[in-house]
C-alpha cells in the first residue's frame, strides 16, 4: 500500500503555524471525522484521509498536513496552506510548519472548478466505497491518488457526470477513497452523513 506517500513535486515554504482562527472550521470537522472513523490510520500506523477549507476570496486552501491522519486531535502544527497549483507539472506550492496532504491536488481542483466550493473532505471507508462505486461519479482505475491522472479524471467528471450537484464521488483506484464537498465543510460532512445514514442513496 502506497497510501500517505506524496506523488507532486511539493515546492515547500516552511514557516511556523497558522492561527488557529484562521481555520476554526476545518479544525471541529476534522474532528468530528476522526470520531466517526473517516480520518484515521490503519493498525500499520499509516495515516488516511484529509480535509480543507478555502480561504476567502481566492483558490488557496488550509488543509490537514500529509501523514497526520493519526493524530487524534489536529492542532495548527498539523495544518498547511496551499498557495498554487501546477497540475500538468505535478507541482504544488505550499506554506507552514508541515507539508500539505499527498491528495491535496485533488482538492485545489476542486476550488479551482468550482467558486462555490468552499470545503473538501477525502474519508476513507471501505463499505460505502464499495456500496458507491460506479453508483455515484467515479474518477479512472487506472488514476493513482493524488496525481494529474487523478486531477484530469476529476475534471472529466465534472464535466460528463452530475458530479457539481451530487458533491460525492468515489475512486476506484484508491480503495477506500471518498470524497465530498459542499459551500462550506458543514456540507460537506452532511452529504458523506446522509450518505451513510441511508438518507441519501446512489440510484
Amino acid at each position: 500500500m502506497d497510501e500517505g506517500y506524496i506523488k507532486f513535486q511539493p515546492v515547500w515554504e516552511q514557516r511556523p503555524a497558522f492561527p488557529a482562527n484562521d481555520f476554526p472550521d476545518l479544525l471541529y470537522w476534522r474532528q468530528r471525522c476522526y470520531t466517526a472513523g473517516w480520518i484515521g490510520a490503519y493498525p500499520d500506523g499509516i495515516g488516511f484521509g484529509n480535509i480543507s477549507q478555502r480561504i476567502a476570496g481566492s483558490d488557496q486552501f488550509y488543509i490537514s498536513g500529509s501523514a497526520t491522519g493519526n493524530f487524534a486531535v489536529l492542532t495548527p502544527a498539523h495544518v498547511a496552506r496551499v498557495t498554487a497549483v501546477a497540475a500538468a507539472r505535478n507541482q504544488l506550492w505550499c506554506a507552514g510548519p508541515i507539508i500539505a496532504s499527498s491528495e491535496s491536488m485533488s482538492h485545489a481542483v476542486l476550488y479551482e472548478q468550482l467558486p462555490g466550493v468552499g470545503g473538501v473532505i477525502h474519508a476513507h471507508h471501505l463499505g460505502l466505497w464499495e456500496n458507491l462505486l460506479h453508483q455515484v461519479p467515479t474518477t479512472a482505475a487506472a488514476a493513482p491518488y493524488g496525481s494529474p491522472e487523478m486531477v484530469a479524471s476529476i475534471v472529466d467528471l465534472l464535466q460528463t457526470t452530475d458530479l457539481a450537484a451530487r458533491k460525492i464521488f468515489v475512486m476506484e483506484g484508491h480503495r477506500e477513497g471518498i470524497f465530498t464537498f459542499g459551500q462550506d465543510l458543514a456540507e460537506a460532512f452532511a452529504v458523506l452523513a446522509a450518505y451513510f445514514a441511508g438518507i441519501l442513496t446512489p440510484f
